[in-house]
């Protein structure tokens, strides 16, 4: 729970970096691959024994459809970034708040508990007073948005591939493996939408591979294999309200009574479900078939 926690906290760090780098969006998302891959890739071989397509056999389609799929989300992401607030790219791209937790409950055929569903029910109006200001957005922003529900989509769609990667492998190398397969599809999307590629300034990209790359999402690959999907979805709101402070501090993207309220009922969630997961014993190793 402490590295679900922590990877959200990291990853929400990333539109910032976004925003702070000099290259194109879909050309950010190539260097946040590309930067984090020989570090997953050597501590993965250190750590398996310098083998891990053993660990792969029978997982390659999974995973390399894993990469293509965050490879698109951060595509997506990334450009919906520049056309929103930080609160709302974080939020809508995290739409996998409630998409993995129903693959969860059709995984294991069985409908939500009581518990459950009111910590489901509070997520929701958690996320929505979140996003109450997005009503009085642009037309630019309102593009913002729809990329970056996009993105969601397809990032829960990666959290189902890796799910299934998650059942035989370990963390690190199924992580460097799916890395490993998004880094040319960011690459040939960057040069086909004529973006700058080649950046002069460096440390935005570099916090951008370490931070969201290596420990945010790290952890979360890590945790995937630990918790139950419904447990999964619900700690990813944790980013809109970590990225709205920074879009206060850093943007003046100031945060009204709405915004706590939302924020709170989101925590309170979090706590409702993991309490009633550990009194269940719900909290074990998901294993699909």
């Amino acid at each position: 729970m402490a590295a679900l926690l922590l990877g959200n906290v990291a990853l929400a760090f990333g539109p910032w970096f976004v925003r702070l780098s000099d290259v194109g969006p879909v050309a950010a998302a190539f260097w946040r691959l590309a930067l984090a891959v020989p570090v997953l890739l050597g501590v993965a071989i250190a750590t398996s024994g310098g083998s891990i397509a053993a660990q792969a056999r029978g997982l390659w389609g999974v995973l390399v459809l894993s990469g293509f799929a965050f490879a698109a989300d951060l595509g997506a992401w990334h450009a919906g970034i520049h056309h929103t607030q930080l609160a709302n790219a974080t939020l809508f791209g995290n739409a996998a708040t409630f998409i993995f937790p129903i693959y969860g409950f059709v995984v294991a055929r069985a409908w939500p508990s009581r518990t459950q569903g009111v910590a489901l029910g509070m997520a929701a109006v958690g996320a929505a007073l979140l996003m109450g200001r997005s009503a009085q957005l642009s037309a630019d922003n309102l593009l913002g948005d729809l990329l970056c529900l996009l993105a969601g989509v397809l990032y829960a769609l990666y959290f189902i591939l890796m799910a299934r990667a998650r059942v035989t492998m370990a963390p690190v190398p199924a992580l460097a493996l799916s890395s490993l397969m998004g880094v040319l599809p960011l690459l040939a999307g960057a040069l086909l939408l004529g973006e700058r590629v080649l950046p002069g300034n460096w440390w935005p990209l570099v916090a951008l591979a370490v931070v969201s790359q290596l420990i945010g999402q790290g952890l979360m690959i890590y945790a995937l294999g630990q918790l139950s999907p419904l447990i999964i979805g619900l700690a990813l709101l944790v980013q809109p309200v970590v990225a709205a402070t920074i879009g206060w501090i850093g943007y003046g993207e100031r945060l009204g009574p709405l915004d706590f309220t939302g924020a709170a009922l989101v925590a309170a969630a979090l706590v409702l479900v993991r309490r009633g997961a550990v009194a269940s014993g719900a909290a074990a190793p998901q294993k699909e078939a």
